[in-house]
């Protein structure tokens, strides 16, 4: 299944270049570049190209998701433009700056974004392999967002690292395709853990994992309330997991005997117990977005479960997944594709979880209307199950003021009151009792 979403690999002469400031010189001047991201962005790479800076005039760079800033960064538009595909905070110094694009991707969008004949073809990747087996290497941690260039770009630059996994499908690529590989030390950073006690996301989770049916399959999004979900889901049987990324949450439910088959996924996150854990590992096959955030694939899973949560959600059902005040802390990311993808799927559900408030429970994240510049990342007729550690709200029968009085019933109590006035006030004809 997963060959088939697969563009064919470029062919080229298979040289072999081993010094990084070396390698990157075969970047043209003007190109654009795909930069892998992730946990492992090629940093040996990007410093090589720094320190070479003055071999170009102009180059702009891809990237999807970081974790980290980079060393490039230091030099925008001297000679680096940059392009995201899914704001971070690593970009927090550049917003606003000229040299900085952000676009509004959705992750199942990023393949044919940077595609051949899309409309951000790219001329170069940089990625990162784990160590070559038998004449292959694979991308290991970041492979969905990473795959289709490291696949068909002209150019193809490779970073060994040693502590990268090699994990199994859509990333195993044969060494002779790149045209260098480089050494590099840098460690793969590990997903930010969350072990003290939230009694919020503990009663949000209590109630996200009562609506997930033995036998269903299961999507989630990264922080402290999805890896709450995860572990509430120890007693349940027979799960599958199709989802963006895998965590170390999901390796502990497959060691349980909770989890069958193998979990599909694009990325993985984690400690180096999850690392070693993958390595090989049939349990997790990696794919690409057509895969993994596919509407045609998400269609034809049964009971596919998607959670996810929210910076805010207006009384509308509309939701808000970038901003918190000023800030931009994402981009739409596989959101809105698994929102779809859960509405289409026979017995299909979407969570959102979210806290009802935020600063000491002065901000009330159920919200009147999502007020720019806020986005609305997902719309209202995507909205379905949304809860709080105040209770839980079935939107999807209700329209007009019912649906904003079921979401201001689970908003935080000191902010509950005026929104129960506010959703009193929206238009739209009641539900019939």
């Amino acid at each position: 299944m997963i060959a088939a979403h697969l563009p064919p690999l470029r062919l080229r002469d298979g040289r072999q270049l081993s010094d990084a400031e070396q390698a990157v010189l075969a970047i043209p001047d003007g190109a654009r570049v795909y930069v892998g991201g992730g946990a492992a962005p090629p940093l040996a790479l990007l410093e090589a190209m720094v320190s070479q800076r003055h071999h170009w005039t102009h180059l702009e760079l891809v990237m999807p998701m970081l974790q980290q800033r980079l060393p490039v960064f230091e030099h925008a538009g001297e000679p680096f433009h940059f392009v995201s595909l899914q704001a971070s905070p690593a970009f927090k110094y550049l917003w606003g700056n000229p040299a900085l694009r952000v676009l509004p991707t959705r992750y199942g969008d990023y393949a044919r974004l940077c595609a051949a004949d899309g409309p951000l073809p790219c001329d170069a990747a940089l990625v990162t392999v784990c160590p070559p087996e038998q004449g292959r290497v694979s991308l290991g941690l970041a492979v969905g967002s990473v795959v289709v260039p490291a696949r068909t770009t002209p150019l193809v630059l490779g970073q060994i690292n040693a502590e990268m996994p090699y994990t199994l499908g859509a990333g195993e690529l044969p060494v002779l395709h790149f045209d260098a590989l480089v050494e590099g030390a840098d460690a793969p950073r590990a997903s930010r853990g969350g072990n003290e006690v939230d009694p919020a996301a503990g009663a949000i989770a209590a109630l996200a994992a009562a609506l997930i049916s033995d036998g269903s399959t299961i999507q989630f999004g990264v922080g402290s309330i999805p890896n709450d979900i995860l572990a509430r889901l120890i007693g349940h049987k027979g799960l599958r997991v199709h989802s963006g990324l895998v965590s170390e949450a999901c390796m502990l439910l497959h060691q349980a005997g909770v989890i069958e088959g193998p979990m599909i996924a694009g990325e993985v996150v984690g400690s180096p117990g999850m690392r070693a854990w993958i390595h090989r590992n049939p349990a997790v096959l990696m794919a690409p977005p057509s895969v993994t955030h596919g509407a045609a694939t998400l269609a034809g899973i049964e009971q596919f479960v998607a959670i996810n949560s929210a910076v805010e959600v207006a009384l509308d059902g509309s939701a808000n997944l970038e901003m918190v005040g000023s800030e931009i802390i994402s981009g739409p990311g596989g959101a809105p594709d698994f929102a779809f993808g859960a509405s289409i799927s026979n017995g299909g559900r979407h969570l959102t979880a979210l806290k009802s408030a935020a600063a000491g429970g002065s901000i009330s994240r159920i919200v009147p209307h999502i007020e720019p510049p806020h986005p609305v990342t997902l719309p209202a007729y995507l909205a379905d199950h949304v809860l709080t550690e105040c209770g839980q709200a079935d939107v999807r029968a209700l329209s007009g003021s019912d649906r904003g009085l079921a979401l201001a019933g689970i908003a935080h109590p000191d902010h509950r009151a005026a929104l129960e006035r506010a959703a009193a006030g929206s238009p739209g004809q009641e539900t019939p009792g």
